[in-house]
């Protein structure tokens, strides 16, 4: 099972940062607002996957998550617009 971590944008431009399996299932479950959703995010859509990026054990993604919750809201806009360009040039698909 690989873990990734990944980036919301909500309305209000603030950024959610989680892990997950399933990138895309985790995303729609916050999306929709269920009870499964971040109750952070129920509240702050509608919502843009900005990031993601896979990792491999739940270990890793879970000091990546940290690391990235520890940034500055600019060291962690800087990530997600290096995601964007790297995925515009074809490289490793993050964003």
């Amino acid at each position: 099972m690989t873990w990734s971590v990944y980036m919301i944008r909500c309305a209000d431009d603030s950024l959610y940062t989680g892990i997950a399996t399933d990138v895309a299932r985790r995303f729609g479950e916050h999306a929709s607002g269920s009870p499964k959703s971040a109750k952070y995010l129920r509240s702050r859509g509608p919502l843009k996957l900005v990031y993601a990026q896979e990792l491999g054990t739940r270990s890793e993604a879970l000091r990546e998550e940290l690391r990235i919750k520890r940034l500055t809201k600019a060291q962690k806009e800087r990530l997600v617009k290096e995601a964007a360009v790297e995925a515009r040039r074809g490289g490793f698909c993050r964003a």
